[in-house]
């Protein structure tokens, strides 16, 4: 077998591939390194701001800086709801080697409760160990001094402030204020269906209840911003821009703190309310439902126990009785029925009735009373008011019809909303045909129109409606809608709200307005007068109307017996008034639960708050009802 031959390596042709293949690597290195130049000149001068813009926004951050809340003032300047510091023992978390030894020791030198250690190691959990958790909130000046003292002790943990709402009349403006409180889940929906959740990025606390809910849009404020610069972990190292908050405007109110304070020592022990007006422009001067409670309870978040205790009360202190308490208006509306007779033509200044005492339709044996047991003889319209003559209004009532009456009374506000700046209102209750059928699917009796007359039945009406019903009288049919804010406050000066006009009640003859007065100004004045005794020796004259609200039904042959029915039913006291009776500055509505008449407990309210109102005026001489000044010419 042939042996094999060995190949020759042609070094040459090895040489050249080498050199091709080198040739060919070169080529993609080159072509690599210029993609990679390509990129780096795009990424750090083509689209360097770009890229910068990005990497700041890794290192700066923009953070909300809530406003502070506008102040409130009363009608001359005292200052009803103020902006406090409140300090807070803080603690940062990484800068403390031992937080259970240093918590015990704080807890021992400050008396901090389990509750408060408790809420601070939850929050713990939630927070990043650089950002600070409060241990204890509120505390006092001497807890501060203490702290500073032997701040040098404690590493990590400081004294810091902020400011928080504070009412310095507590309980004496709640229902008129109301107060702010945490934003809950409730509100962050509420502010995101407004498009407002970024305006309350850095805010805690809303409006909850009262002026401060009402206006929260002028209260609260806009919030700012500043940029800060912050490493890696997000911790703030320094502050590269602000833009400051717009505070929250100031605003002055209606109220009159010290007739409002009035107000509170008249109904001191009593369930019930005040509303004073003045019946030039509806401002509200006086507003004061009792019992009430301190509102700020509520900034800083009450205890379970506390709400508990004022949520079961069986008094009711979270009520606006003024707004939301619905009552029998009872013999209050007397003269806005006389009215609406005297319009309709079925009575005039001449009409007289006879009162026995009783009053009963042919064919029909139920007898309605009146509140005086052999009846008050013969009576017109205007005595009929003075001395609160239910049988006339029972008469009245069933002549008129509810159709004429329910259309009427609307027109002065009952069963609507008075449109006052608060959202706690009821609309209370102006009964009809057609909302008894809708309501208990009956039927329309002339039993219901006939106890309608005298201010029962399915009437209802706020203390509130009353005063803004008497408004209407004392101005002849022109209404205003009641107002508790007067304006804002801009560099010392107050820019006053427009005055919010409706339209005025019409009526085909004017001196009706005046028959309707006169009977005001009996009540008060005139010998017969269920409040005459109460103002007494006033130096002014007024005009009212007395009522007594029956809270439940009396047997045909029963006789009413206050010491033997349960606190609860008994009558509830009435009183409608105004001052002085030429030139009326004030109207004042009182409203007092289980109290007994109108005329020896409500009056006598009434008085007191007109008393104080007028404490400093002096009048050259009383005014007497034009008739009445005529009857004295002619004596004389």
């Amino acid at each position: 077998m042939p042996a094999k031959r060995m190949t020759i390596k042609d070094h040459t042709a090895e040489a050249n591939l080498f050199a091709r293949r080198t040739v060919v690597a070169l080529l993609i290195v080159g072509v690599m390194l210029s993609v990679l130049v390509s990129n780096l000149y795009v990424l750090q001068i083509k689209k360097f701001q770009d890229y910068q813009t990005r990497s700041n926004g890794n290192r700066i951050k923009v953070l909300p800086v809530a406003p502070n809340r506008g102040l409130i003032y009363d009608r001359k300047g005292r200052l009803l709801a103020e902006n406090r510091p409140v300090y807070s023992l803080e603690i940062v978390p990484e800068q403390v080697e031992d937080i259970d030894g240093v918590v015990a020791e704080l807890s021992a030198m400050l008396d901090i409760s389990d509750d408060e250690i408790k809420d601070f190691e939850q929050s713990l959990k939630r927070v990043r160990r650089f950002k600070p958790v409060a241990l204890r909130s509120r505390l006092s000046e001497q807890d501060v001094a203490r702290f500073a003292a032997q701040q040098h002790r404690f590493p990590g943990v400081s004294i810091e402030a902020r400011l928080t709402r504070f009412y310095p009349y507590a309980d004496a403006l709640t229902h008129v204020l109301g107060y702010v409180a945490r934003i809950n889940k409730k509100d962050l929906q509420k502010l995101r269906e407004a498009g407002q959740e970024d305006n309350y990025a850095a805010t805690h606390d809303i409006g909850k209840q009262g002026v401060e809910r009402y206006h929260e849009d002028l209260l609260h404020g806009e919030v700012g911003y500043q940029q800060v610069e912050v490493n890696s972990q997000g911790r703030i190292i320094r502050v590269l821009d602000f833009d400051p908050p717009t505070p929250g405007q100031d605003i002055v109110l209606n109220i009159d703190i010290d007739l409002q304070m009035e107000a509170r020592k008249a109904l001191e022990g009593r369930r019930g309310s005040v509303v004073a007006l003045d019946p030039r422009t509806g401002g509200v001067m006086a507003l004061y439902s009792n019992p009430s409670y301190d509102p700020n309870l509520f900034v800083h978040g009450i205890s379970s126990k506390d709400y508990s205790a004022l949520l079961n009360s069986p008094d009711r202190p979270l009520i606006n009785r003024a707004t939301q308490g619905q009552y029998p208006p009872a013999s209050t509306i007397k003269p806005h029925l006389a009215l609406v007779g005297l319009e309709e033509g079925i009575i005039d200044s001449e009409t007289t009735l006879f009162d026995r005492g009783r009053y009963q339709l042919k064919n029909v044996s139920h007898v309605w009373r009146d509140w005086k047991k052999y009846g008050h003889g013969q009576v017109d319209v205007v005595k009929s008011v003075e001395v609160s003559c239910d049988i006339f209004f029972y008469d009245l009532a069933y002549r008129l019809g509810i159709d004429r009456i329910s259309d009427a009374m609307q027109q002065f506000g009952f069963g609507d909303y008075t449109g006052i700046d608060l959202y706690e209102e009821s609309d209370a209750n102006m009964p009809s045909r057609g909302w008894k059928r809708a309501r208990h699917n009956e039927p329309w009796y002339i039993g219901d129109t006939i106890s309608v007359g005298i201010g029962q039945s399915y009437w209802t009406a706020t203390p509130l409606q009353l005063a803004d019903s008497l408004m209407a009288l004392v101005n002849k049919g022109s209404r205003y809608v009641p107002q508790i804010i007067r304006g804002n406050l801009v560099d010392d000066e107050v820019q006053l709200q427009p005055v919010k006009e409706l339209r005025p009640i019409p009526v085909k003859n004017e001196e009706n307005w005046d028959i309707v007065l006169d009977s005001l100004y009996g009540t008060v004045n005139r010998e017969h007068g269920t409040a005459r005794s109460a103002f007494s020796g006033a130096h002014y004259i007024s005009g009212g109307k007395t009522g007594t609200a029956q809270l439940f039904s009396i047997g045909q042959d029963e006789e009413y017996e206050e010491e033997n029915v349960a606190k609860h039913l008994r009558d509830n006291a009435m009183y409608i008034g105004y001052a002085p009776i030429d030139a009326p500055e004030i109207v004042v509505a009182v409203a007092l639960e289980n109290a007994g008449g109108g005329s020896s407990n409500a009056a006598p309210v009434a008085r007191q708050i007109m008393d104080f109102h007028f404490r400093d005026r002096t009048f050259d001489s009383l005014v007497l009802n034009p008739q009445d000044a005529a009857e004295d010419n002619e004596s004389q």
